[in-house]
């Protein structure tokens, strides 16, 4: 199962991950889950229409033993996730930090789209 949104504000994002969270917990996701998904989804979102001034393509697709989420954007293209995370107490960077700690996966695609893995409980 999966679910496409494109945002470019706050408020649209908002409107949007509830949409997803209400569908991960109408597929019986449990609540730590949804939660990472959500905390995730929001970090790598907000990045791009914070810092990138862009449009952010999203994608959420469920299956028995994980959640992968898709975000994809001109900004993101030149973001470097290579290496140690960032320091949580760190002036930049904390969503990356953020991310790569409720994830067990991060990929880069060759469009620059981060995809990352949350294993389900």
């Amino acid at each position: 199962m999966i679910i496409n949104f494109k945002v470019d504000n706050l408020n649209m994002m908002r409107q949007k991950l509830k949409a997803f969270t209400d569908f991960l917990t109408e597929q019986e996701v449990c609540e730590d889950d949804v939660f990472a998904s959500k905390l995730v989804s929001c970090e790598l979102l907000t990045n791009v229409i914070r810092h990138g001034g862009d449009e952010a393509d999203f994608k959420g697709q469920l299956s028995d033993g994980e959640i992968k989420i898709t975000v994809s954007a001109e900004s993101l293209k030149g973001l470097d996730m290579n290496g140690d995370p960032p320091d949580v107490f760190a002036e930049s960077g904390r969503g990356l930090y953020i991310v790569k700690v409720f994830s067990s996966n991060i990929e880069r695609g060759r469009e620059g789209e981060i995809s990352v893995l949350i294993k389900r409980k």
